[in-house]
């Protein structure tokens, strides 16, 4: 597996030794440091080594020659150096100074930022976690939400944990915006693009306000626009030239606050309506942005099958705030309740009105007509009741009053945090090669991430050659013509960076087979 090494000068260069050294400073005394830790972590992401208890079935030897160590950190000693790390509390600021060096390295990129959830479930039974609901199980169950921010390319820049899966909105208010606007500065503004969840015409105009702009899907019902307001319209998806029927307008939202509308035609005949407070760029731009966004769904599920982003690598727990305001589980109850007879109510009050038609026009007895009158009254009486019962509760509860018999729990962040970050820096890793072989192999787009996850897997001869002060890699051929030819490029393109190996002043040089 020392293929993994052509992915060492793109994990040195998303900072993963710099920026530990510069957080955490070293670990105790022992055979494994830091580096060669953070070093192990980056490896294990990109062999795809998903648990430490995995490393069980690798030879500990073969693992540590990539280290530059006779033998690779076990099962019990990764776990006891992640133990170390995380007792420091040290792993927010490790993930804040990464995103810093990766916003310096290129400032560009937050120009527009994906802006979206992702719920881990919790399958134990041992303790109470607030429930949420699992979009990708459609399941109401106990989990925590992170709430991630990807770049312009959807590669991942920073993430925070939601107290008690607190709704996006009040996270982008009270953890994003701020974040954002401490990275950019405070003279440029940064487009958000959000999905429906995020919908809120009022909290829009005052994100405008403070130089934030917004891209979104349109929630709820609308009527559809006329065939002649649409006009085709030449752009890209995916990379590929497709052509979109799209429509325009500004729409009055409030009593002061414009925005602008998008909508695109379907050969279906259905509407796709995207708002946003961009007037200053094209329409196509507006539906290339938006429609773009699947690019992050795509990053959420890349990184659970490839990086195993839901795994816990400590199933400890940490108390939460008890002061911590969330949604009163009794209100949410006889909300659902209310909502249901109000859903009867409408049904109701429709045939009501279909059969005060029919009786008009066919001069028929009103007996059905009058008792839809009295179940309407019924209903009617049983939602103002409920309303005012509703009243009675508060919106939100502290969790110290929250009303079951156990203490909710939140699971212990540290290690997590710290895992997390190291994954982006191996996805980050992995983009930048992707982006090296595009001009030498064609299906870079389908299957350049599927090339590397082989390379990284490619046996190889490693031979340190002292006089010349460097470290020879002999990598073994690969399966095809194609990929024998990108490895190659490859290997010169990295011998040109002349990268030494972390903690010698030997250059490693790759030599294809």
């Amino acid at each position: 597996m020392a293929g993994v090494l052509l992915g060492l000068s793109a994990l040195l260069g998303q900072g993963l030794l710099d920026v530990g050294r510069k957080v955490y400073g070293s670990l105790s005394n022992g055979y494994f440091g830091l580096r060669s830790t953070l070093l192990m972590l980056g490896f294990m992401a990109l062999l795809r080594i998903r648990t430490a208890e995995q490393l069980s079935g690798y030879a500990p030897g073969e693992l540590g020659l990539i280290l530059g160590l006779d033998r690779a950190p076990e099962v019990k000693t990764i776990r006891r150096k992640l133990r170390e790390m995380g007792e420091r509390g040290l792993a927010s600021e490790y993930a804040s100074e990464l995103t810093r060096h990766w916003v310096e390295d290129d400032p560009d990129r937050l120009g527009y930022l994906y802006v979206d959830g992702h719920v881990r479930p919790y399958h134990g039974r041992k303790h109470i976690l607030p429930k949420t609901f699992v979009p990708r199980r459609r399941l109401c169950m106990p989990a925590t939400t992170d709430i991630w921010v990807n770049d312009r390319n959807s590669d991942p820049l920073f993430h925070v944990t939601a107290p008690v899966n607190d709704g996006l909105l009040s996270m982008m208010d009270e953890k994003i915006l701020p974040e954002v606007r401490t990275l950019v500065g405070n003279s440029r503004r940064v487009t958000m693009r959000l999905n429906r969840e995020g919908w809120s015409p009022t909290i829009f105009e005052k994100w405008y306000g403070e130089g934030f702009d917004v891209l979104t899907y349109r929630k709820g019902k609308y009527d559809d626009w006329p065939d002649y307001c649409f006009t085709d319209v030449k752009m890209k998806a995916s990379g590929k030239e497709v052509t979109y029927r799209l429509g325009q307008r500004s729409i009055l939202l409030g009593k002061k606050f414009w925005m602008r509308e998008v909508r695109r035609l379907c050969d279906s005949g259905h509407q796709t309506s995207v708002m946003t407070t961009r007037q200053d760029i094209e329409i196509k731009e507006v539906a290339e942005r938006m429609f773009a966004r699947w690019r992050q769904e795509n990053f959420f599920r890349y990184m659970r099958h490839e990086f195993n982003l839901d795994h816990l690598w400590t199933y400890d727990i940490e108390p939460v705030d008890p002061e911590q305001l969330i949604l009163n589980p009794e209100r949410k109850k006889l909300d659902k309740k209310l909502r249901k007879l109000n859903n009867d109510l409408g049904k109701l009050r429709k045939q009501y009105g279909k059969q005060v038609l029919e009786n008009s026009r066919n001069n028929l007895s009103n007996e059905i007509q009058k008792k839809l009158e009295d179940e309407i009254k019924a209903l009617e009486q049983q939602c103002s009741e409920l309303k005012t019962i509703i009243k009675g509760f508060p919106r939100r509860v502290a969790v110290k009053d929250f009303p079951v018999g156990k203490k909710i729990v939140a699971q212990e962040r540290e290690r997590k945090v710290l895992t997390d970050a190291i994954k982006m820096v191996a996805y980050r890793a992995e983009t930048e090669l992707v982006n090296v072989i595009r001009p030498f192999y064609a299906r870079h787009e389908d299957e350049g991430r599927k090339f590397l996850k082989t390379l990284f897997q490619l046996p190889a001869d490693i031979v340190p050659d002292k006089e010349g002060q460097c470290l020879v890699v002999r990598l073994h051929g690969m399966a095809s013509r194609r990929h024998n030819k990108a490895l190659k490029a490859l290997c010169e393109i990295v011998n040109s960076e002349e990268i030494c190996y972390p903690g010698t002043d030997l250059r490693i040089v790759f030599n294809a087979e």
